[in-house]
């Protein structure tokens, strides 16, 4: 069969492999190539059937139209150009190279040396002439049409949002009702018991590690190990094959039109900071051959080597008007044709740097605020990158929320007893407010996490002392090294029961702080079952035990503390506002939050800088400036990382009587129904929250499930 280039009859603006019914319009970017080559392939990707010069070039936008070729069809591209690394380009047409935008990619990359555009052995200023193809990945052209009916976007508001992270692969491989053949893909994730379970915990946004097309590294290979993680992405358009039951990324559709229809939106961990290609030194994949000085930040002193904030060899240039369109473009596509909800960016402070230095008036952040399509979706920071300036928390511009891992570090180290985190505590659970609570910023701008993919987990977090990555291969030296951890008498796993129970109740304590704090709540997978990674902090290369969500944790009391947690939080709309709480006072006199002592005295300068102060309380109500028709909502919470405490209830705003409707230390749920002038008993490292007497029913409009799981938290008698 012979292929040929046609004129259409009218223009094709996008970039990437459009079908368009009669045949496929082919356009890629290449500011310093001679020539682009398009380069076809038999349907298994083994075999080259043609090679032709794309035949239109349109400013830097090369372009052609094949007639009759559709769907399915397997292509690549060769670029012809300077290979003068010394000025930054390394073209080598020998080199088969990925479509940027290609929707769908095809085969296993074969590590072979013939990847890389120099010899390998020799420096990186040496050139290989081998044919990559046989070794490389490949793009395949895509119908786009898909059955949306009776879906919508969910577009849920950030004060109800509670996030759950996980991993596609982690989440569904040993979960004893998931069907074997959809363990570890998108339809795994998106069976009926894994969002079941996601119903009852109470999730309402589900955060998807990478599941655009990614590699495995080498050298993890050599190590019998593997990119778990998924933070090398190649392909910014393309789902992740190994996640697929099939060959259909309409598998991905799927899977997100089923979370919609729970109720459940769908964000997406994007890595736009970096590729898979690395540095200099790296293979020559598909943005290095085919316009390395323009995908790429380079050395200023040296466009020889890569510039890296990353870590990881290389920065993307996305302040290049062709890169950030490409990342633009792919966040667009994946909320128009994907229907995603919204996205966490990996690094995000590498996005935000014009003239290496961070800038949050930089060009991504205000192309992201002025698209129509992506200022209405989520939008999270991990508000980091290694770079000089790079820790940007609280330094992103609205409608970013951000990644705080300051409320993950003072809440481990509250409940573990460090002393002078009194202060440090009352600033978390009100939203970090110094960092935040500015440029208009809302109190929902903090993403508050205990943890993440990153680190240890929350079960960990409570059995190790120190970190145990010895798998990882690289002699422990990976991973951090502060996780302000607690192994609480026994390093790891015990069948001590006096040591279970504390460190249960030390979760319960965590798990509750989260819910009854000011931002948005993030709970990693796997936490509310108790799950453990052996120690291991960073188990970025661990597809296995290690890294994946056990479930034997579905029969454990905990995992109904963390369902009742969720619903008393959206049962209490005080616990979730939008305005900062500043300690102003509403025009009719009334205290929108105070702090005490525990003799129900207000806390003063004094108390705030005693070290040895561990037990604090905190009254809530609405911001003083919320509307009058906002639902009345009053709590008093009582922190005490120290031992059995006599706390005075105050009175404040006219209450007087109080009713006990959560403790993190009552083993026997039994709870007070009436507190008035005499002290209450907050017992040894335990969290107790109070309510007027006259408020502990569910407000009104709350579920039938809030309603049932109130009551069973509150556990009030008559």
């Amino acid at each position: 069969m012979s292929f040929s280039f046609s004129e259409l009859d009218f223009l094709k603006p996008e970039l990437g492999a459009e079908y368009i019914g009669s045949g496929t319009h082919f356009a890629i970017f290449s500011a310093h190539a001679e020539q682009i080559e398009l380069c076809l392939f038999s349907p298994d990707g083994k075999e080259e059937i043609a090679r032709l010069p794309l035949p239109k070039r349109e400013g830097d936008i090369w372009s052609g139209y094949i007639a009759g070729v559709g769907p399915g069809t397997v292509y690549g591209y060769r670029a012809h150009g300077p290979y003068d690394p010394q000025a930054g380009h390394r073209f080598n047409p020998n080199k088969l190279l990925l479509d940027p935008y290609a929707k769908q990619v095809t085969g296993d990359l074969d590590w072979h040396d013939g990847l890389f555009g120099y010899r390998i052995g020799e420096d990186d200023l040496s050139y290989d002439e081998r044919d990559s193809a046989p070794f490389m990945v490949k793009s395949v052209v895509q119908d786009p049409d898909f059955d949306w009916a009776g879906e919508e976007a969910i577009r849920r508001p950030w004060p109800d949002t509670i996030i759950y992270e996980a991993h596609v692969r982690g989440l569904t491989m040993t979960h004893p009702k998931v069907p074997d053949r959809l363990r570890g893909t998108f339809l795994g994730m998106c069976s009926d018991p894994i969002i079941d379970h996601l119903v009852k915990l109470g999730i309402s946004a589900i955060e998807l590690l990478p599941i655009q097309y990614f590699l495995d590294d080498r050298y993890l290979l050599e190590k019998n190990l593997s990119n778990y993680w998924g933070y090398q992405t190649l392909g910014f358009f393309a789902p992740q094959s190994r996640y697929m039951s099939g060959d259909k990324i309409t598998e991905i559709k799927t899977m997100v039109k089923k979370f919609h229809a729970a109720g459940i939106e769908v964000i997406m961990d994007v890595v736009y900071n970096h590729t898979a290609e690395g540095s200099e030194k790296g293979p020559t994949l598909s943005f290095r051959g085919l316009d390395n000085a323009s995908y790429y930040i380079l050395s200023p002193d040296d466009p020889r080597h890569t510039f890296d904030t990353t870590g990881t060899g290389n920065t993307l240039n996305v302040a290049h008007p062709m890169v950030m369109r490409m990342v633009l473009d792919s966040l667009r596509y994946w909320v128009g044709v994907m229907h995603i909800d919204g996205f966490r960016f990996d690094l995000a402070s590498t996005l935000g740097r014009q003239d290496l230095e961070f800038d949050r008036q930089g060009l991504f952040f205000g192309a992201i605020r002025q698209d129509p399509i992506l200022a209405g979706v989520k939008l999270i920071a991990e508000p980091w990158d290694i770079g000089e300036g790079g820790y940007q928390v609280g330094g992103f511009p609205h409608p970013f929320r951000e990644w705080n891992d300051k409320f993950r570090d003072d809440v481990r180290r509250f409940w573990k007893g460090d002393g002078g985190m009194v202060s440090e505590l009352a600033a978390r659970i009100t939203g970090s407010a110094l960092q935040f609570n500015h440029s208009d910023r809302g109190a929902t701008s903090s993403i508050n996490l205990l943890s993440a993919h990153d680190g240890f987990t929350l079960m960990d977090t409570v059995s190790f002392d120190g970190k145990h990555n010895e798998a990882n291969g690289e002699d422990n030296r990976d991973g951090h090294s502060e996780n302000h951890s607690d192994n609480m008498g026994v390093e790891g796993a015990t069948d001590n029961p006096d040591i279970n129970a504390a460190r249960a109740r030390r979760r319960r304590n965590m798990m509750a702080t989260l819910m009854l704090s000011q931002g948005v709540p993030m709970i990693l997978a796997g936490d509310e079952l108790g799950n453990s990674q052996g120690g291991n902090n960073n188990a970025y290369c661990q597809d296995n035990e290690i890294g994946w969500t056990g479930w034997e944790g579905l029969d454990d009391p905990f995992l109904d503390f963390c369902r009742q947690a969720v619903a008393f939080r959206k049962a209490h709309p005080v616990l979730r506002q939008e305005r900062f709480l500043t300690g102003e006072t509403s025009d009719d006199g009334r205290i929108e939050i105070a702090w005490y002592k525990p003799d129900g005295s207000f806390m003063d300068e004094g108390a705030w800088n005693d070290n040895g102060l561990q037990v604090l309380g905190v009254y809530l109500s609405k911001s003083a400036h919320a509307p009058d028709t906002e639902t009345m909502d009053d709590l008093f919470l009582v922190f005490n990382a120290g031992g059995d405490c006599e706390v005075h209830l105050p009175v404040v705003n006219g209450l007087k009587e109080w009713s006990r409707v959560l403790d993190t230390g009552a083993e026997t749920g039994a709870f007070d129904v009436h507190v008035q002038d005499n002290p209450v008993m907050v017992y040894t490292q335990s969290l107790a929250v109070f309510a007027p007497t006259g408020q502990t029913r569910p407000p009104e409009g709350s579920s039938k499930a809030q309603r049932r799981r109130w009551f069973q938290f509150g556990r009030r008698g008559k």
